[in-house]
């Protein structure tokens, strides 16, 4: 399928590794010039090179924080008008709720919900402008089956659905389009990461919480991260401009619900 979307110009934030780096290959792939934006510039310059050379398309790179006012300045200084916006930040820690402060939460709350929203601000009226534009929020399945452990995730990013859910009935009419990418476990990273601080936490090995774990999910097996992004550059394609305001579930099927 031809996505239409060949010579669009998309930045994608945290996009050195992981389901960012997925979601940026899968519009190089589409002829999506890239704007990437990731904190460590060593990995970011690697994955930038990885994809001007597999994709011949043009790579900018940004290394800051997305999270804060003067990374996202940064980031905006050298794309000001994408026609594709990809928002992505790694998570809060987990922990139980009592030992939460007011700072752990506006750290969380900035992250997760107000950094995108103001990405948001900032790019979307140039887009209504252009009559084009595609806005893809990567959240977390969470947001429909939250996980107890990651309570402020679970609120930070549940906020940042709310406020999708609004603002992207309103522009709509201009083309523009907004939704979320809502990922279960993918063979990423910060899995890994996670499976590490879980074995520690039970004195299991980390290969058996990681078969444990598969064995739960409905496919048997982890999401790769190819088809995370695969999912992103269609819902930045042209073929999308029916579809906003939504919450894909990317989980294998392990969450139950009807709806």
């Amino acid at each position: 399928m031809n996505l239409g979307i060949s010579g669009r110009r998309a930045l994608v934030c945290a996009a050195s590794r992981g389901l960012g780096r997925a979601c940026a290959e899968s519009l190089a792939a589409e002829g999506v010039s890239l704007t990437i934006v990731a904190r460590t510039s060593e990995p970011l310059e690697a994955t930038a090179a990885a994809l001007r050379t597999n994709h011949g398309v043009d790579v900018q790179t940004v290394a800051c924080d997305i999270t804060t006012e003067e990374g996202r300045r940064k980031a905006l200084n050298a794309c000001a008008k994408p026609d594709i916006l990809v928002n992505n930040a790694g998570g809060p820690p987990p922990g139980d709720f009592r030992d939460w402060s007011r700072d752990d939460w506006i750290a969380a709350l900035d992250a997760n919900m107000l950094a995108p929203i103001e990405m948001i601000k900032a790019t979307i009226d140039p887009m209504m402008d252009n009559g084009f534009g595609r806005i893809v929020n990567i959240t977390s399945a969470a947001v429909k089956a939250p996980i107890q452990a990651l309570g402020l995730s679970n609120g930070a990013r549940a906020g940042l659905t709310g406020f999708v859910a609004g603002l992207a009935r309103q522009v709509a009419h201009r083309n523009v389009t907004i939704n979320n990418l809502l990922p279960g476990p993918f063979e990423t990273d910060r899995l890994r990461s996670n499976f590490e601080a879980a074995a520690e936490r039970s004195g299991k090995s980390v290969e058996e919480v990681r078969e444990a774990r598969m064995k739960s999910n409905p496919t048997g097996r982890f999401g790769n991260p190819e088809e995370f992004g695969e999912a992103c550059a269609f819902f930045c394609s042209v073929r999308a401009g029916y579809i906003t305001g939504q919450n894909l579930v990317l989980d294998g099927g392990a969450y139950p619900g009807t709806l």
